[in-house]
């Protein structure tokens, strides 16, 4: 233990704060690490460009194209970052083995490997069906078309997502998230908002009328404010979610803070749904103007949604999950900085001396409470940042980043 440490966990013990209770809570805390922040959201079943108002930008080489290549990225990455973890997969990302089947038809034994990837590292599994990049998406909708054949096409993925949710939780132990997100929408404005939604509620319930143990998978909805090409309208808006959600027993409503309008945040909104939700889930991404998905940072807006889980004792009701993507640098290093930045950020929460805190806004010195939470900001925190690196055998500084770059120049670089 170094002295900066005593140093540090001195300093934080005047203010009533276990540094070693917070360090060894953080280490049992599992994240969702997505997996298509390695290939650019592609996936495995299809080879065109992405639709469904989602896009990357950028051609940085070394992009994973096989569940090989993609595998020992995530492990190259995982490695580098402290905490526990979840694995985050995308249906697209179903592996077949020369046998393919469509989505609508997809079944566990397509993600076999995956869960196989999960078991041996001690790690859950948590799941999306993939309602974008697919002829199937027919006039930019899937579960609010018209077209019946289209709607039932994408009812079937979502309930065979259903299935391989349960497949996942019971091999690996631990309950499967799934997350259902649709593009759906209109690029210019609809003469008719009303029927696409009660379309997509009628699709929604007939998914979810797949029989499952709520035990082991956890439903989620997502809403989105727009995308590309579907500037004006989406039918799974923020009020259809939530109200969904909350209609629906067992079904969470999912946040994700890239899909909302530029002047409002999640970090406020997790304590107003924490009152009505036993759990709830996150998408964890850093937004730019709109729903832009860069790589996650120790921001503000970061730091605030991890403060509202910690001192709402909500750790073991908001399943957290990281969303973003970044083809225009390195994607070993995008999911690195991403991840130990929310650690970061749940590590700092977990810092504050949270009660006093309370204390002073229920006793209105909120005078002494701009001071101190002011004083807060330059406490010694790097200091036990590194120290919790250290007891999980990463490092602590800037020096994984050389292991990035000789993965790089070693395996990277040979990719064609």
């Amino acid at each position: 233990m170094s002295t900066r440490y005593e140093s540090a966990k001195s300093i934080y013990a005047a203010l009533g704060v276990d540094t070693d209770a917070a360090i060894a809570k953080l280490k049992n805390i599992p994240v969702a690490i997505h997996c298509w922040q390695g290939d650019d959201v592609i996936g495995f079943d299809h080879d065109g460009p992405l639709t469904g108002g989602i896009q990357t930008t950028g051609n940085y080489p070394g992009k994973a194209t096989t569940p090989e290549q993609l595998m020992a990225d995530m492990d190259k990455a995982m490695s580098l970052c402290p905490g526990a973890k979840k694995l985050n997969v995308h249906a697209c990302y179903a592996i077949f083995d020369g046998e393919f089947a469509d989505r609508d038809k997809l079944e566990p034994k397509h993600f076999a490997k995956w869960v196989e990837f999960a078991k041996e590292r001690g790690m859950g599994i948590d799941f999306n069906p993939t309602f974008f990049s697919h002829p199937m998406v027919k006039d930019g909708l899937t579960l609010s078309s018209p077209d019946e054949a289209t709607r039932k096409f994408w009812v079937e993925h979502g309930k065979a997502c259903i299935r391989i949710s349960q497949y996942m939780a019971e091999e690996t132990g631990f309950p499967c998230v799934m997350n259902i997100w649709t593009g759906d929408g209109f690029k210019d404005i609809p003469a008719d908002r009303l029927g696409p939604r009660m379309r997509y509620k009628k699709s929604l319930e007939e998914i979810f009328s797949e029989p499952f143990d709520r035990n082991l998978v956890k439903p989620c909805v997502e809403s989105k404010v727009f995308g590309i090409g579907v500037e004006a309208y989406t039918s799974g808006s923020a009020e259809f979610t939530l109200t969904f959600a909350a209609t629906h027993e067992g079904c969470l409503p999912l946040m994700d803070n890239g899909h909302y309008h530029p002047t409002e945040v999640v970090s406020d909104k997790i304590s107003a749904l924490l009152c009505f939700f036993d759990e709830i889930a996150l998408h964890i991404t850093r937004p730019i103007r709109w729903d832009s998905d860069h790589v996650l940072l120790f921001d503000d807006e970061t730091k605030e949604m991890a403060k509202e889980i910690v001192r709402n004792d909500a750790l073991d009701r908001v399943y957290m999950a990281l969303d973003y993507f970044d083809a225009s640098i390195n994607r070993i290093s995008a999911w690195v900085v991403g991840i130990r930045a929310w650690q970061k950020a749940l590590l700092n929460a977990l810092l504050l001396p949270n009660a006093r805190l309370k204390e002073l806004q229920d006793t209105n010195q909120l005078t002494e409470l701009m001071m101190l939470q002011e004083e807060i900001k330059t406490l010694p925190f790097g200091d036990v940042w590194k120290q919790y690196c250290e007891e999980c055998g990463v490092a602590g500084d800037a020096s994984w980043f050389e292991e990035v770059k000789k993965y790089e120049a070693e395996v990277l670089s040979k990719r064609a």
